[in-house]
């Protein structure tokens, strides 16, 4: 397997919702969108957004919407004050603030934000990066 990651694909309750919120809210620039699935173009990565009961049907499983998934996904910024600007903006899209931005034991600072859905989004400014 080649080290890379193309597409990141996530769950969603209401996908005109979350479509909203990236697009509109967090202004990723949509690739693609149908009544049925979403894509948004980052740097490198696509970020898929699909129903939560069809995704956890065509991988096999049951939703049984067991809370922490034990992921977060990452958002890396130039300054710690833009660490506090997009935590700000995912708050004004209707993101939920889970831990504001602070200094953090390795070095940077960093703070969580969760979407709608209840994915788990750091943003985080890292001087070693």
């Amino acid at each position: 397997m080649q080290p890379r990651i193309t597409l990141i694909t996530l769950g969603v309750a209401d996908l005109a919702r979350a479509i909203e919120f990236y697009g509109k809210g967090l202004g990723l620039p949509v690739k693609e969108s149908t009544d049925t699935v979403a894509f948004f173009e980052t740097e490198g990565t696509l970020l898929g957004l699909f129903p939560r009961e069809e995704l956890a049907r065509d991988i096999g499983i049951e939703d049984d919407g067991s809370g922490f998934g034990g992921i977060t996904l990452a958002h890396n910024v130039e300054s710690p004050e833009r660490v506090d600007q997009v935590l700000e903006e995912a708050v004004a899209a209707g993101a939920t603030l889970v831990k504001p931005g602070q200094k953090v034991f390795w070095g940077g600072y960093s703070g969580y934000f969760r979407d709608p859905d209840g994915h788990y989004w750091e943003v985080a400014w890292n001087p070693f990066f």
